[in-house]
């Protein structure tokens, strides 16, 4: 008898050998309509992109490869699409939405209230000189991140989120980006300021591109958000990413916290091939805080790495950062936290908690998460993890109940995930996550029933 035929997988690849073609010249096409000092600054993160490694942190080299993406063919967006906005109206429950669809501006609104107030919603390239000193300045993205430094030097679009001092937007503003065109690298930036004492909400939607074939191609997204907030001033941020198998994705996310300001990231990934986030808070102001949930739902043979670094500067700061990953069939996810404690951090509270639930035998989870302390004058300095199947205890306490096996499992799984649903400050995008758990796991219901019974 013939043995079946394998499907050849491809050669490992390194972390730091992209396969997407990219050159200098790209950086002359960009600079066609550009101010000096745009280009200027492209070019330096050009180069500290051919210079850096794929991964800064020694701990976590030997974790990921890049043979899942296959970039060979894509071609890199370099210009701004042109053309109106269909006009449609702004979602009932959201104070403004811009809708980015592969690239081009396809929706921009605000309330009256919001628009009274002062508040600024608009694509990032509409005025560039009002934002030249947040787009240069010297740590608005990672500068060891090889990655980080690519979108920097080769974004072709962005958003503007402005809330005024003393401003407060009761309904979020939505910011969504349609995606998945094959064969294409979109490099997008999201700045994001709160002046002293403004308080605001933010849902960031990564969503498939209805319009794009996903059969043939890969696509590549490489995305910032970049917060700056002033004293006192409070942003929730909720991120659901939902794009379709054919997308690579590299996102980062920078935040500054000024004195006595909160900050609350609430972060789902669901879609995607390959995912590759970094999240950095500074908490610079005494008495800032940041709080941070980030969930992943993989199956097939998706994979993700998350990294995130949290760095307290000033006095009596307050982190508290989870990470929670649920994985069916051959997904992969590595979890990575630092906490650094500076000397000027006295009464640090923080806490950093990585856990892996495995939903297969081929499922992989890993979790590393670290603290550096350089003051002994802290509240608390905590990190926890794990990585297993589901609690058997937990099992049989719901099935003890009359709940049947396959739905008592995937209540431990949905809850194992709720923490982010919980804290999506737009009712119709929790409304909207919720169902795309609930899919996620029907789908891949089959392949775990097998292996429970194997």
């Amino acid at each position: 008898m013939t043995a079946p035929a394998t499907r050849p997988r491809p050669a490992r690849r390194a972390i730091d050998e992209l396969s997407l073609p990219v050159d200098e010249s790209l950086l002359e096409r960009l600079a066609a309509d550009e101010p000096a000092w745009l280009t200027a600054d492209r070019r330096a993160a050009f180069h500290a992109w051919s210079r850096l490694p794929g991964e800064s942190n020694l701990l976590y080299t030997p974790y990921i490869d890049l043979r899942a993406a296959q970039l060979e063919a894509a071609t890199v967006v370099v210009g701004t699409p042109t053309g109106s906005t269909d006009g449609r109206p702004l979602p009932a429950d959201a104070d403004g939405l811009i809708e980015i669809s592969e690239g081009r501006v396809a929706a921009l609104g605000l309330s009256n209230g919001a628009a009274a107030a002062g508040v600024t919603l608009r694509a990032l390239g509409d005025d560039l000189e009002a934002v030249r000193d947040p787009l240069t300045a010297a740590k608005a993205i990672a500068d060891d991140d090889r990655f980080a430094q690519l979108t920097r030097a080769l974004w072709s679009q962005g958003v503007l989120v402005d809330v005024p001092a003393g401003v407060t937007l009761t309904r979020p503003i939505v910011v969504r980006w349609a995606l998945g065109a094959p064969d294409r690298a979109l490099f997008a930036r999201t700045l994001v300021r709160l002046g002293d004492g403004a308080s605001a909400s933010v849902v960031e939607e990564f969503v498939p591109n209805p319009d794009a074939a996903t059969t043939t191609g890969q696509s590549l997204f490489g995305g910032t958000m970049e917060v700056s907030l002033g004293a006192g001033a409070s942003l929730q941020v909720a991120s659901l990413q939902e794009l379709p198998e054919n997308v690579v994705a590299f996102q980062h996310r920078t935040a500054r916290i000024g004195e006595g300001a909160a900050l609350q990231w609430a972060l789902a990934q669901l879609g995607g091939r390959l995912v590759r986030t970094r999240v950095d808070n500074d908490l610079v102001g005494d008495r800032s805080s940041v709080r941070q949930v980030e969930i992943v739902f993989g199956s097939d043979e998706q994979l993700f790495d998350l990294t995130s670094y949290t760095n307290h500067i000033g006095k009596d700061t307050t982190g508290d950062l989870l990470s929670k990953a649920a994985l069916l069939e051959k997904s992969r996810t590595y979890l990575k936290g630092l906490i650094t404690i500076e000397r000027s951090a006295n009464g640090t509270d923080s806490f950093l908690g990585e856990f892996g639930m495995n939903l297969s035998k081929s499922a992989r989870s890993v979790a590393i998460p670290s603290l550096e302390i350089d003051q002994p004058d802290c509240r608390r300095a905590a990190h926890s993890s794990s990585v297993g199947p589901i609690d058997e205890t937990q099992l049989f306490y719901l099935e003890s109940r009359g709940i049947p096996p396959e739905e008592a499992r995937k209540f431990i799984v949905l809850g194992f995930l709720e923490p982010v649903v919980a804290r999506v400050p737009l009712a119709s995008a929790q409304d909207r996550l919720r169902e795309l758990l609930e899919e996620k796991w029907i789908a891949g219901t089959d392949g775990v029933s097998g292996e429970a019974a194997a």
